[in-house]
């Protein structure tokens, strides 16, 4: 794969993505949400979503500018600021009851906040049948763009269905002044698409070979998220450090990765075996002294836990590691008893129950899996390698941003985040390096080489 061809530009990825419309990244761009309604229909009133923190940063002035406009704002909902907000579908139940009685006076909700605010309010206005706008304050996740919202629902973390934002303004100053655990947030979840990278070209092959859930690659969500990203990722590197050039590289990165989920209609171009680590501790609730660990610090985790599973599962140039010597595949009931202790007392113990045994492949294509991996081992093993950051790089390059490096730093134990890798395997049904090596026997020998390591998660 080569990364640096065919750079599409922030204009050229609105145009693939087919439900964004603009984005104006500038300061002082509140100013243009009025011609910005109009633009893109008119609507005669907005519904102001925010929580205490992103009404103070942005919200005051968005209203500020609807008000000169004359632009009604006809409801408003403002979410405390502590404790943090999660993205719990109760709220979103809020948010639609809130809503609902300006959908038929064509108003149109406005999320003003980090990523938990816009998803909750991209659901909600689905559910409604409304467009809505974005409003970012800080340069923290992916999602602002993206097609679907990761939603927390009866304790299972998933991607619900529904449509990006008819429109996006961020202002680049108030990007540059939020907290820097979110900026630092934010480049943990960039860098996460290089290994999420690794696992779409595992994913591909698999395919072929009839490995369920394995999307084949495509062409135009590739170059949206992997061509410009080691450029972005060095660009962005200050961004923790409030300098405003790196913040807006962020943020417009983010962007586009956001639109090439929007393109795909799904996240497989931007996610892989590292946010499922982080789905895991997201079911738990994942915090430190009360505070919930932001999804891009548990994804950084994730992601250097996912580098050292693959580069350990891939090191060997002769083929894959071997199965323990009393290895025996189970079977379905013997899966469904595995994976439901696993998940015991956990509220969303049966969605992952029926996830690990819907994506349990038969043995024909498990064995399909295994002979070709292995006829092909230089191949696939070199487009991987190629793809990847070496974990020593991945660490110092997140050590420079300002990222977590450790377990520790995120409330957990070493020993605990390589045993996650059991039940991350389990959570989703999307293949990844983690289904990989699951089919072909050598899991245990994978986290047994990782648990040895001096260099792993230290």
């Amino acid at each position: 794969m080569n990364n640096k061809k065919n750079i599409p530009s922030l204009a050229e990825c609105l145009e693939a993505a087919d439900e964004t419309k603009e984005m104006r990244i500038r300061k002082d761009c509140f100013n243009d949400i009025p011609a910005m309604l109009e633009k893109f229909g008119g609507y005669p009133s907005v519904f102001l979503a925010a929580d205490g923190s992103t009404w103070e940063a942005a919200g005051k002035k968005v209203k500020e500018s609807l008000d000169q406009a004359g632009i009604p704002v006809t409801g408003t909902l403002i979410f405390p600021a502590e404790p943090r907000l999660h993205a719990d579908y109760a709220h979103i139940q809020t948010l639609v009851e809130k809503m609902s009685p300006g959908k038929d006076q064509g108003q149109i909700p406005v999320a003003i906040g980090s990523g938990t605010i816009n998803d909750l309010v991209k659901r909600a206005a689905f559910e409604l049948g409304l467009p809505y706008f974005c409003v970012p304050t800080a340069a923290s996740v992916d999602g602002y763009t993206a097609f679907g919202a990761s939603i927390l629902l009866e304790g299972f973390k998933q991607t619900m269905p529904c449509t990006a934002p008819l429109a996006v303004a961020a202002d680049t100053e108030v990007l540059a002044k939020a907290p820097a655990c979110l900026s630092s947030s934010g480049f943990g979840d960039l860098a996460s698409k290089i290994i999420a990278g690794s696992d779409w070209i595992i994913a591909d092959k698999a395919g072929k070979l009839g490995a369920p859930k394995a999307d084949a690659l495509d062409d135009k969500a590739w170059a949206m998220t992997q061509h410009g990203l080691r450029d972005y990722l060095c660009r962005a590197v200050d961004s923790a450090r409030g300098d405003a050039a790196a913040v807006d590289a962020l943020f417009e990165a983010l962007a586009i990765t956001g639109l090439s989920m929007q393109h795909f209609k799904a996240s497989r171009p931007v996610s892989g075996a590292e946010h499922l680590f982080s789905h895991v501790w997201e079911m738990e609730d994942l915090s430190i002294d009360g505070i919930p660990v932001t999804h891009g610090h548990k994804v950084t985790i994730g992601t250097l836990a996912s580098t050292a599973f693959t580069e350990i599962f891939f090191a060997d140039p002769e083929g894959p590691p071997p199965a323990p010597r009393d290895y025996r595949r189970p079977t379905a009931s013997e899966r469904m008893t595995e994976v439901s202790a696993a998940f015991r007392g956990s509220r969303g113990h049966d969605g992952v129950v029926r996830t690990a045994l819907e994506k349990m492949a038969d043995e024909k294509i498990v064995a399909a899996v295994n002979g070709d991996f292995r006829d092909t081992w230089k191949d696939i093993r070199g487009k991987v390698l190629e793809q990847i950051l070496p974990y020593r790089e991945l660490r110092a390059l997140l050590e420079k941003a300002g990222c977590p490096l450790k377990p520790e730093d995120i409330n957990l134990t070493r020993d605990y985040v390589i045993a996650t890798a059991r039940r991350a395997q389990m959570i989703r049904n999307k293949y990844s390096v983690l289904d990989l090596v699951w089919d072909m026997g050598c899991f245990e020998t994978v986290l047994a080489k990782m648990e040895g390591s001096d260099v792993y998660l230290r």
